[in-house]
């Protein structure tokens, strides 16, 4: 079997508004040259690109998928927002949420979306794929049920469980999440539910601001499967495979999911303009590898990671590639030009030691040792 890759051209149609960085234009604030939110098609459309001039895309099996349908759709979503959304889609667009902005055919976009991250799960858990990457556009992991937020505009990973399970392809699914911002809405979406593992890996206190706090361990049934893991600016490399071998992959280990899925935000990297992070295509890499490592000692294997952020057009395409190598196995190499430098800007001993008692204290609170 092979590695899938889920991807549409239309999906890098959906259109944002008059913002410069995450500030509305107006006032002292000037329109940038490039115009509109950071969540723009480049850094995904790059990332595409540079599979098929390397010869990635040759050794995948590349699709698209039908969109989401309303059913679909409803699992998650009420239908009031749906509703309002699809009208404003049908009207040319605006916005719902807070900088989610649309233009006209973004309610179109967005079940498409989605629906490539629910083809990439059903094709996985059905063996027809032996993983798989979904290049989701818009992305999905902030929305709330009835309310967009940080470019989300749907839950996409939330809608592909949900259609997994009302399909019968599954029953528990862990939920990894490495984009550098809170996975507020798929924690919101599941946080009463014990048939699905979220755990969001995020720099502390980014965005959401209110959101992210690692005492927060779901509610009621889904109590204790919920974990966050919030890291301090300028975490780097070591931190974010630590708290990967340290809390994340063991408490997936012990939920024993049918598949695990992961929020493949890459805005953790040392150039996106959003974050503070320095990860590195080398992190994308062992994380990925870490991964499907787990995924094949416990699932079978089934592992789909579905695109959330990453905002610069220049380095995403690398890491991203790097975790398409990881990912299908591939022989495969595009190095980071810029690897050496970050090598050297990682933190030294003393901000490592620092870090170590960081998650050491956060393993310890999660009951997983030190």
């Amino acid at each position: 079997m092979t590695t899938g890759f889920f991807w549409d051209e239309r999906c890098f149609w959906h259109s944002g508004g008059a913002y410069a960085l995450t500030m509305q234009v107006g006032g002292f604030v000037q329109p940038l040259a490039a115009g509109g939110l950071p969540e723009n098609p480049e850094t995904k459309r790059r990332l595409k690109n540079i599979m098929d001039v390397s010869g990635l895309s040759a050794e995948l099996h590349l699709s698209s998928a039908d969109p989401a349908t309303r059913d679909d759709l409803l699992h998650v979503h009420p239908a009031h927002y749906l509703d309002r959304f699809k009208a404003m889609s049908d009207a040319g667009g605006g916005e719902i949420g807070l900088r989610t902005p649309f233009g006209p055919g973004g309610f179109e976009i967005a079940c498409l979306s989605a629906g490539l991250a629910k083809a990439a799960l059903l094709a996985v858990l059905d063996g027809r794929l032996a993983n798989a990457y979904a290049l989701s556009r818009p992305p999905g992991h902030h929305c709330l049920p009835d309310w967009p937020n940080g470019f989300c505009l749907l839950a996409n990973i939330a809608i592909a469980i949900e259609a997994a399970r009302a399909e019968g392809k599954a029953s528990r699914i862990a939920v990894l999440d490495w984009d550098v911002h809170h996975g507020n809405g798929t924690e919101a979406i599941f946080y009463e539910d014990p048939d699905v593992l979220t755990i969001s890996l995020h720099q502390e206190r980014n965005y959401p601001l209110d959101t992210g706090s690692a005492e927060d361990l779901g509610k009621g049934t889904g109590y204790g499967a919920n974990f966050n893991l919030p890291l301090p600016p300028g975490a780097g490399h070591k931190a974010y495979l630590a708290a990967l071998d340290r809390i994340a992959l063991p408490a997936i280990r012990a939920f024993a999911p049918d598949a695990i899925v992961v929020a493949c935000g890459y805005d953790a990297g040392a150039f996106d303009p959003l974050s503070r992070m320095l990860a590195t295509q080398e992190t994308f890499r062992a994380m990925t590898q870490k991964t499907k490592a787990l995924a094949a000692e416990i699932c079978g294997g089934r592992l789909v990671l579905v695109h959330e952020g990453g905002y610069s057009e220049a380095h995403v395409p690398f890491c991203g590639h790097a975790v398409m190598e990881e990912l299908s196995g591939s022989a495969i190499r595009v190095p980071d030009p810029m690897a050496a430098t970050l090598a050297a800007r990682q933190p030294g001993p003393q901000f490592d030691r620092f870090v170590d008692d960081w998650i050491a204290d956060l393993a310890q609170g999660f009951g997983l040792g030190a």
